[in-house]
């Protein structure tokens, strides 16, 4: 895994993506939403990366979590929250 770099994260603007979000406890996990990205851009303190479904509303992954990607996933895990966040092209 590797530091989240928001320049490779473009591809995913316009796209519809299935976002998953989990614990690595193994605990309750939210269910899977599907999502079109509208933008993706840093928060205003530079500590997350937001990805925009309008003009609203958009879920924070922490820039300190390590990434994976290919050209159809992107999954970022932070193990301070211990949480991973996931989006797939649809």
């Amino acid at each position: 895994m590797e530091p989240i770099n928001l320049d490779e994260l473009h591809r995913f603007v316009g796209a519809a993506v299935e976002i998953s979000v989990h614990d690595q406890q193994g605990g309750d996990q939210a269910p899977v939403i599907n999502k079109t990205i509208k933008k993706i851009e840093h928060c205003p303190d530079h500590t997350h990366i937001r990805f925009y479904f309008d003009h609203f509303n958009f879920i924070a992954v922490p820039l300190a979590s390590d990434m994976g990607q290919s050209e159809t996933l992107f999954s970022a895990s932070n193990t301070e929250s211990g949480l991973t966040y996931t989006f797939r092209k649809v």
